[in-house]
This record gives structure tokens, C-alpha cells and sequence, in this order.
């Protein structure tokens, strides 16, 4: 029997992600109490039929729990008994969170009359702290289209090979802040930047004009191989250990140039080694005002 509990903020995308599995056959049961849970397993594995052997589960800050802590002690007596449980955490910025309740006009579920919607999401990062600390995959949501999140929970929740690890390469601009789930950040802001370039200024480092760019600079080149040479040594290192997911970010100023260029090139190298290799442009989907 497999179990996959889904927990995170309000507004990461928690929904989108048991819709998802309830697409691929898992009974999806949102906001069940977590002292239930070990009842409501024992229930379904004596039972016995196929279709039962996929249970989804959404915890948040909702869940009528006494106390949040007691969750993470409850999920590890669950796979102490033999049964295969993983936890993802969905999380987004906080200035993410709020556009998106703004946007759909949703109230967040702990705000009240006294308590504002920062408020509300400073308090649930604190009530949510316990089950963050026992995830398997955390998924940073920040700036992804619905499309783009539905691809990236997919791929986490369902590798297409789950006796390989899992590779994320993931560019992002160091001006909108760190990548939360991160385990290798590589900083490429020293590297020639094509924005000063106003022929490219408006493209991307998917557009042949700026591939071509980058590849005439001694720099560029040797980071590209500095990086590749590294992650060839130890992305192994990390499979025999048996890590099921890598999350490597490569960061430039914005995220629209340098990084994506990169980011390209290393999940060319390393998907033909890595089948379940991934690849993230977090910056491209939002719209780009500011300089770079």
C-alpha cells in the first residue's frame, strides 16, 4: 500500500496536487483528522481490494489536531508498521501566497476578523514547522503557472522511474530571492550578462541569438564545465545513498539570461545519464519590468 500525504501553505497548491493523483487512481481524502489515519490504513489494508492500495492524504493547518507536533510522531508509527509513506510539502513566498488570494478573491482559512492575511500566513508557517521538518519532497511554487505546477507535482509524485533519483535543474533570478528547496545553488552572476546587449536584452537563454552569445565566452564555457564535472562526481554519490530527489538551482541576476542558459545545457548532459532529469525556468512565466 502506498500513502502519500500532501501538506503546505494555503494557497502553494495543494489542491492542484490531489487532483493530480486523484487522476491517477489514489483515493484522495482532503483535511482528515491525522489521528485517524492509522485507523482509516488498517481499515483499507484489511479489506484488502486493489483499488484501495493508493491513499492520498491532505494535512494542513486546518487539521483538528490538538497539537500540529503530534502529526510527524503519527506519520512515522504509520511507516514503522511497513507501509510506504511519503510526505510533500507545497511552499511558495509569502508575496506569492498573497497575490494568489488576492487574485482568486479566496479567503485564507485561519484569517479572521482580527487576524490579516500576513497574519494569517506568518501563523501558519509556524503551525505547519513539525511536518515541514519530516518532508520527503518540498515543492516551491513561487512564480509557476497552473500548467507549470501540475508538470513539476507530477514528475515529484510520479517519477517516470522510481528506481532512479530524481533530478531537478531549476534557474531562477537572485533578484526575486533563494530557491526554498534548493540542495545545490550555483551563482553565476560573474559570468558575461546578455542584458547589456540591447539586441538580446528582451530574449532569453532559450533564444538562439543568446545560446550563441554565451557560447563565445571563455567564462561561460568553463563555468558550464566547472559545474558539469562536479555534478558528474557526486550526483552519483547521492543515488547510492539512495536520495530520491535533487533539486539543483543555478542563479543569475534575473533569471532570464545566464541561468537559463545553463540550466539548459547541464539537463542535456545529464538526462542522457538520468532518466527521470528535470528541468524548471522559475523566472520565464513572470512578466520582467525591472533591470537586470
Amino acid at each position: 500500500m502506498r500513502v502519500v500525504v500532501v501538506s503546505g501553505y494555503s494557497g502553494s497548491g495543494k489542491t492542484t496536487a490531489l487532483n493530480i493523483l486523484e487522476d491517477v487512481g489514489f483515493i484522495c481524502i482532503d483535511n482528515l483528522p491525522a489521528i485517524l489515519l492509522p485507523t482509516l490504513i488498517r481499515e483499507m489494508r484489511e479489506n484488502g481490494l486493489p483499488f484501495l492500495d493508493k491513499l492520498a492524504i491532505g494535512i494542513d493547518a486546518r487539521n483538528p489536531v490538538l497539537d500540529h507536533n503530534s502529526i510527524p510522531r503519527i506519520l512515522q508509527e504509520i511507516k514503522a508498521s511497513g507501509i510506504d509513506i511519503k510526505v510533500i510539502f507545497l511552499t511558495a513566498r509569502h508575496g506569492d501566497l498573497m497575490r494568489r488570494f488576492s487574485e482568486t478573491r479566496r479567503k485564507h482559512p485561519l484569517t479572521t476578523n482580527s487576524l490579516g492575511l500576513i497574519e494569517a500566513i506568518n501563523k501558519e508557517e509556524l503551525l505547519l514547522a513539525p511536518i515541514e521538518t519530516i518532508t520527503d519532497y518540498k515543492v516551491d511554487t513561487t512564480g509557476l503557472a497552473l500548467h507549470q505546477l501540475r508538470k513539476l507535482i507530477k514528475n515529484c509524485i510520479l517519477p517516470k522511474n522510481e528506481n532512479n533519483i530524481t533530478i531537478l535543474f531549476e534557474s531562477f533570478g537572485y533578484k526575486r530571492g533563494l530557491p526554498i528547496n534548493a540542495d545545490f545553488v550555483f551563482d553565476i552572476r560573474c559570468l558575461p550578462n546578455p542584458y547589456w546587449k540591447t539586441s538580446l536584452r528582451r530574449k532569453t537563454g532559450l533564444d538562439h541569438d543568446v545560446v550563441a552569445f554565451l557560447q563565445t565566452q571563455p567564462e561561460v564555457i568553463e563555468m558550464l564545465s566547472d559545474i558539469t564535472n562536479f555534478l558528474d562526481s557526486w550526483i552519483c554519490k547521492f543515488e547510492a545513498n539512495h536520495r530520491s530527489y535533487l533539486t539543483i538551482a543555478i542563479g543569475c541576476t534575473g533569471g532570464q539570461h545566464r541561468s537559463v542558459y545553463i540550466s539548459s545545457k547541464l539537463y542535456e548532459h545529464f538526462s542522457v545519464i538520468y532518466p527521470n532529469t528535470q528541468i524548471n525556468h522559475k523566472e520565464l512565466s513572470i512578466p520582467e519590468t525591472s533591470v537586470k
